[in-house]
């Protein structure tokens, strides 16, 4: 089947460094302009010196994108995938002028998070109706793909990865299943699906995967840590040493790329709590290009996009 380019896909992603000297304006697009407080900004720059002095993640999203757009168009389609960052290049708005220029007039976009929600999400799409209203008020259509984070192929696919990190340890139930996710502020959390979604997901992955297990949640972000959804990962670690547990298997659920919070938070800070605690520390794969992840979501845009009914 042969697709004009009228309607496009629109892959999104937060954004990262791409060198130490991007961390500054970068986290002035994050703060919206507001005084970066020298800590913070200290910190965020030790953070990504440790972890190679930039993000991964453009390049792994871009290398997503070319994965679907690859696998939509393995029978013959012309289908083009694009891609923008929230807070660093490409950003939104000079993707979705790209595509206006290309002709694109209607875009399915995806957030490349699991879990879309209001709270979590909510402000890309702010970000693209935004764009999409100032710029093109009546010549762009937007529409999103949502909730493909129970689609069975997604659920499988973790479980395949719990079942393969959990073979490091002589006996399964050695090791405590971490499921680690952002976490978000309680008192915004209120009527939001968000949690509710991370639940419905763990709750069909351990079907398939049988395995002792807890739900935590990470990158808790300044002041009181009681205002943040938790219980978080560092606890849980530290919860599974005095539960005789002899190791933790983190799986990174709410992160589909290797990001400053997989490959420091996780791989750097959780490893050194585990060790400390005289745990073996695994952790399973980011999805990051696998194939079986952008053949899934390959199949589900292009039959979003060919319907135009998402």
């Amino acid at each position: 089947m042969t697709n004009n380019l009228k309607k496009a896909v629109l892959v999104l992603a937060f954004g990262g460094p791409s060198c130490i000297d991007d961390v500054e304006p970068f986290l002035k697009n994050i703060l919206k302009g507001r005084t970066i407080p020298p800590a913070l900004l200290a910190s965020a720059i030790e953070r990504y010196r440790i972890i190679g002095g930039k993000s991964p993640l453009l390049e792994i999203t871009n290398a997503q994108a070319a994965a679907i757009e690859k696998s939509m168009n393995k029978d013959g389609g012309s289908y083009k995938v694009y891609t923008g960052m929230r807070y660093w290049r490409p950003l939104i708005k000079d993707t979705i002028k790209k595509m206006h220029d290309d002709g694109v007039r209607e875009i399915l976009a995806v957030t490349m998070a699991p879990f879309n929600s209001p709270l979590a999400t909510g402000g890309y799409e702010d970000d693209v109706y935004q764009e999409a209203k100032a710029s093109y008020p009546d010549d762009l259509t937007i529409k999103w793909l949502h909730d493909w984070h129970i689609r069975p192929e997604f659920i499988s696919l973790i479980a395949d990865n719990i079942r393969e990190g959990l073979s490091a340890f002589e006996k399964k139930e050695d090791a405590l299943v971490i499921f680690s996710n952002h976490s978000v502020i309680m008192s915004a959390l209120e009527g939001d699906p968000y949690q509710m979604k991370i639940d419905m997901a763990v709750a069909e992955i351990v079907k398939n995967c049988p395995c002792d297990h807890k739900t935590g949640f990470q990158s808790v972000g300044r002041g009181n840590p009681l205002d943040w959804l938790g219980p978080r990962v560092e606890d849980l670690i530290e919860g599974a040493k005095k539960a005789g547990k002899k190791g933790v298997l983190i799986v990174p659920l709410g992160f589909v790329s290797d990001h400053v919070e997989t490959l420091y938070d996780i791989d750097i800070l959780f490893r050194g709590i585990a060790e400390k605690n005289g745990l073996i520390f695994k952790r399973c794969p980011s999805l990051n290009t696998n194939q079986r992840f952008t053949e899934l979501l390959a199949k589900i845009l292009k039959l979003a996009i060919e319907r135009f009914n998402y």
